[in-house]
Parts: C-alpha cells; sequence; structure tokens
C-alpha cells in the first residue's frame, strides 16, 4: 500500500486520524479482503 500507516509521518492529528479512518474501513471497500483472512485462519464464510 501506498500510504501504510507504519511508514506515515503525520503533520497533526487530524491527519492520522484520517488515515486510520480510510484503514478502517478498507474491508467495507474490498470484501475479499475479508475473504483472505478468513482462508488463512482455516474458517468458512457460509452465504
Amino acid at each position: 500500500m501506498v500510504s501504510d500507516i507504519g511508514n506515515l509521518a503525520a503533520v497533526d492529528l487530524i491527519q492520522l486520524t484520517r488515515s486510520v479512518e480510510r484503514k478502517l474501513m478498507m474491508p467495507h471497500y474490498r470484501p475479499e479482503f475479508i475473504d483472505c483472512c478468513l482462508t488463512g485462519t482455516g474458517l468458512v464464510l457460509d452465504a
């Protein structure tokens, strides 16, 4: 990821908050991300 939280040099708290919120919304915009996490644990999501 281009804007990884670990590599972020935030200027202020607002910038840090926005970055964290954006990262927390990633599963909302990319449902395949959740499937990959479940596959790694061996859990299955019944549809």
